[in-house]
């Protein structure tokens, strides 16, 4: 299941990570937010040991989300080394999230 971050824990949680991070950007009043979901929470379980997989409600979290440019949910972005390194928007099949994170 991924796991909450906030503009608080970002830099510790995202950026400081020694593995990459996929957020995924979304909002509780976003349809096809809460489609992707149950698809994050997958490819979190999928993805442990190998990369971590978070979500951001960009309505609690406005730095992070006003900082890398989400103006349209969903939205995931790959984290690695700190960076911003890939960014997909819409609601895409589990395979397509798998293989951002190389898996």
């Amino acid at each position: 299941m991924a796991q909450t971050v906030n503009d608080e824990n970002f830099q510790s949680e995202v950026l400081d990570s020694k593995i990459p991070v996929l957020v995924d950007f979304w909002a509780q009043w976003c349809g096809p937010c809460r489609m992707l979901s149950p698809i994050i929470d997958e490819v979190a379980d999928l993805a442990q040991g190998k990369a971590k997989v978070v979500k951001l409600n960009v309505d609690e979290s406005p730095k992070c989300a006003a900082k890398y440019g989400v103006t349209t949910i969903p939205t995931t972005i790959l984290f690695e080394n700190g960076e911003a390194s890939q960014a997909k928007t819409g609601l895409f099949p589990k395979s397509e999230y798998l293989k951002i994170l190389g898996l």
